[in-house]
């Protein structure tokens, strides 16, 4: 399989997470009925055979020509604006778009799905949609009418895109230093000044404007990410009559050379004396801008997941037919995907994909739910764990697939490197890793004491306690080991909240922490999916995939919770 070669989408895997892997019809009960998990698998089935026909074509030209800046301004590879043509005409963008900003509202669950395949297909691209998507979210929550009326109802049509700018050359992580200036001008607008850089798709020749959500420093603010308000800032004016006028006073001063997503344009963007619009009110611009981070920090973990499969996939074709030596307990002839460390590597990596999507469609519910009917605050609890867990997890899934082709996985013509370089990236933007775990282990669980946790490791025994009185004997072990690490994940917990006194020792272990209930959560989510599985009368292939992947990652996975665990305990070492 070359980078070419067709992408398939997880129709079924999905239509199984829907359905019954969590005990309930999730889009039915997200949507009350208007949709079904059929309907979300065809969904998902209908998106997959367009990623795969019109944006997958696209990766390899997108990484190896990738985005070009030529006078001013940015140039995506040919394929890229037809492309993005047919993204909008076919309605995947209003079809993602909140009810409330006039698009079609569809529910989380499935943001999840098809986050996961148009990355997978086309990472570079798919994320000129994502912020979108997410700048459509923060001004449907906080924009003026007039603003809504200009900016918002364009992007859910497609017509224009949008982008994110927060960083600047010395405000990186801390937001507070941000320097950027918004002057009012007493007519309404204001004249915006400063650099941003790492501008992720900030330029380019896809759509007919670029709207710019920027955060800035107004006269007189205070000190510190207090002082930061909220505007957009469109590539090009608006005219009172809504069409496009004159060219705003921003350039593109440069595109950043990459690792990888070279087809993603990240921009270095000066802004002179640029017209600006506020948005919400004066000095809460980051309350504004945090909405479209925490919907940027789920996606990513979309993204991973959708880079992670695809590697998976390639990895998987090769192996089927690569020949190289006898094979330990097979005839002659068997492909390598027989060795027996290769398949570890392969159900390692599927494992853990499994895991990253389950959580991810989980996550999402939990977050649908919250909204509807306050289930409460695991949704959030979630988002820095998936975030932070799963970007992580998909460097090792890509390393493994370079790994599987041996010596031409690092040979650029097989296409497998791509998706190592361009998942490098994830653990890094919209907040690190540290980042993630940091906001998980100050505000949620020291803040909470611990209970938010608590109730979450509740929810995974009783799941534990279904598995363990089962006739079937590799479900009674995988609820064993699932025990096991809750047991040890309740212990660096108790440990956690003890370091409340001791922040320095907290956060010296923040990030194994996170990582310890990201694979936990993992083993979880194998767990339900196997209740799921031994509730069927009449087993089926699938049903023995599905426990054989559960069983590997719960004997190969887990364990690393225990470890884990001990780091926690250990805190700072001074």
């Amino acid at each position: 399989m070359t980078a070419a070669s067709p992408y398939r989408p997880p129709v079924d895997e999905y239509a199984f997470l829907f359905r019954e892997a969590f005990g309930a019809d999730l889009l039915e009960r997200s949507t009350g009925g208007a949709l079904t998990a059929s309907d979300g698998a065809d969904i998902v089935a209908a998106a997959g055979e367009f990623a795969a026909s019109v944006l997958a074509p696209l990766e390899t030209v997108g990484d190896q020509v990738g985005a070009r800046l030529v006078d001013g301004n940015v140039h995506l590879p040919d394929g890229f604006a037809d492309a993005y043509r047919q993204f909008v005409a076919a309605g995947w963008v209003t079809a993602e778009a909140p009810e409330s900003a006039g698009g079609d509202g569809l529910p989380g669950v499935m943001h999840a799905a098809l986050g996961e395949v148009w990355n997978a297909s086309n990472a570079a691209f798919a994320l000129c949609w994502a912020l979108t998507q997410g700048q459509i979210l923060a001004l449907d929550g906080a924009a003026s009418p007039e603003v809504r009326e200009t900016y918002l109802t364009k992007l859910v049509s497609g017509q224009w895109t949008g982008t994110m700018n927060l960083t600047e050359p010395d405000a990186g992580t801390d937001l507070g230093a941000i320097r950027t200036t918004a002057t009012p001008r007493g007519d309404g607008t204001w004249s915006i000044r400063g650099q941003k850089i790492f501008i992720t798709w900030g330029d380019h020749d896809v759509a007919e404007n670029i709207v710019h959500l920027v955060l800035a420093r107004t006269p007189d603010a205070p000190e510190g990410a207090r002082g930061l308000s909220l505007f957009v800032a469109p590539r090009i004016l608006v005219n009172d009559d809504g069409t496009l006028g004159e060219r705003n006073a921003i350039t593109t001063m440069a595109i950043e050379h990459k690792l990888g997503i070279h087809g993603s344009p990240t921009c270095q963007l000066a802004y002179d004396d640029a017209t600006g619009y506020l948005v919400g009110e004066v000095n809460g611009g980051l309350a504004g801008m945090f909405v479209m981070m925490n919907a940027e920090r789920a996606a990513m973990a979309f993204q991973a997941t959708g880079i992670s499969d695809r590697a998976y996939q390639q990895a998987c074709a090769y192996a089927a037919q690569r020949v190289q030596g006898a094979v330990i307990g097979r005839p002659a002839g068997a492909p390598i995907a027989e060795h027996p460390d290769v398949r570890r590597l392969l159900l390692s990596m599927s494992s853990r994909i499994f895991a990253m999507r389950a959580l991810g469609v989980h996550v999402a519910d939990l977050l649908d739910r919250a909204e509807a009917d306050g289930t409460g605050p695991l949704g959030g609890f979630f988002v820095p764990i998936l975030k932070g867990w799963a970007t992580e997890e998909a460097l090792g899934i890509t390393s493994d697939a370079i790994q599987v082709h041996g010596g031409m996985g690092f040979i650029e013509e097989t296409g497998i490197a791509q998706h190592y370089r361009d998942a490098r990236i994830m653990p890094i933007y919209e907040g690190t890793t540290a980042i993630q775990a940091n906001d998980l282990v100050g505000r949620k669980v020291i803040r909470d004491g611990g209970a938010t946790a608590g109730a979450l490791f509740a929810q995974m025994m009783a799941t534990v306690a279904r598995l363990t009185e089962s006739d079937d004997r590799r479900a009674r072990d995988i609820g064993a080991r699932l025990a096991m690490a809750v047991s040890r994940a309740e212990t660096a917990t108790e440990k956690m909240v003890g370091f409340a006194a001791s922040p320095r020792d907290a956060y010296a272990v923040s990030v194994p922490y996170l990582t310890l209930l990201g694979v936990l959560a993992g083993g979880w989510m194998h767990a339900l999916a196997v209740q799921a599985v031994l509730a069927h009368e009449t087993p089926s292939g699938e049903d023995a995939a599905r426990l054989r992947s559960a069983d590997f990652y719960t004997a190969h996975q887990l364990p690393r919770v225990g470890a884990l665990a001990q780091t926690v305990a250990c805190g700072e070492i001074a």
